[in-house]
């Protein structure tokens, strides 16, 4: 396998952006604030927070991850352009990976990155546009300033995929990219893999390593329709209520069992009474950790939960580039 090279899975989350590399696996919310607004100097009576990440760029300056709305004007942009380099998705690119080189050390080497996609990118004829247009925004030198240090990395390599595919080869592979032996079988069955992410709920299912098209699909029932539910008046931004679902501060009792009808509704359309026949269903994502109860019941016992269903996207595209270059 090439050394030379440093590989990374990249989930390109609308609610938070995941990383994975060889030193494990990092993940920054997807909030993004320009910075516009004047500082409060340190005021007597009042507990003073740390500002979020501020990254700069030739384009300007903006505050990134958890907080970063209450810093700034929020820029939420859950449309699918915002795949493509758009305002809100550069600033976290750099910010994760300042994170990620804080956290694990510096990148030296080239990266080849192994990126996730929705499933509504890759299909259609505009498929192919969105694919050369992240490929333009992520390849090459990248340079920018985060908190006021100068930051550098080059991508030499981008592959893409669609995300529910780093979930089938998380749960497919180890961590030095072999087939894990007992699940080796899989690779001729017919598995489904669900991710209930941020903005979408993803349908895959594959057979013999093929993808079952009639089998698969996006929707835009993702959390952010729960949280819609909970915020009918827009009284606060998509991100702080992320946040305060995160802590455990939301009530979402009320409109659980609603948005849970809407996700199996959409299941049921898409798989209907052929979920019987599938092997196993493979099951990632923030949303699942919501509506795990919901969904073990529907597929009757054939639902696996992966053990880290929020960085499992981002770990099975690690794995699948060790894969593919050994």
């Amino acid at each position: 396998m090439e050394t030379n090279f440093f590989y990374l899975g990249e989930d390109l989350g609308m609610g938070a952006n995941k990383l994975y590399g060889s030193s494990g696996g990092l993940q920054m919310l997807s909030q993004v604030a320009t910075n516009g607004a004047q500082h409060l100097m340190n005021s007597t009576g009042l507990r003073q927070r740390q500002r979020p990440m501020e990254i700069k760029t030739d384009q300007g300056s903006a505050y990134i991850g958890e907080g970063a709305h209450d810093y700034g004007r929020p820029v939420e942009n859950l449309s699918f352009d915002s795949l493509i380099g758009a305002q809100n998705r550069s600033p976290l690119l750099y910010g994760s990976i300042t994170r990620y080189q804080q956290q694990y050390g510096p990148i030296n080497q080239p990266v080849v990155m192994m990126v996730g996609m929705p499933l509504q990118t890759m299909s259609g004829e505009a498929a192919k546009e969105i694919a050369n247009q992240v490929r333009q925004w992520l390849k090459g030198f990248h340079t920018w300033q985060a908190d006021g240090q100068e930051q550098r990395i080059e991508i030499v390599e981008v592959k893409l995929t669609p995300q529910p595919v780093g979930a089938l080869f998380d749960h497919l592979l180890d961590e030095t990219g072999k087939v894990i032996p007992e699940r080796a079988s899989l690779l001729k069955e017919e598995v489904g893999i669900l991710s209930v992410g941020f903005n979408t709920l993803e349908m895959l299912v594959v057979r013999d390593r093929a993808p079952v098209e009639r089998f698969t699909a996006g929707k835009t029932v993702g959390v952010r329709r729960l949280l819609e539910l909970l915020n009918t008046q827009g009284t606060y931004s998509l991100g702080e209520l992320d946040i305060a679902l995160r802590a455990g501060h939301l009530d979402v009792s009320a409109v659980l069992p609603v948005w849970a009808r809407e996700v199996n509704g959409e299941i049921e359309k898409r798989w209907g009474t052929a979920m019987k026949r599938f092997a196993r269903v493979i099951v990632v994502g923030g949303g699942a950790l919501l509506l795990k109860d919901a969904l073990t019941r529907q597929f009757n016992g054939k639902a696996v939960l992966s053990d880290e269903p929020v960085q499992s996207i981002a770990r099975g595209l690690y794995k699948l580039l060790l894969m593919k270059n050994k």
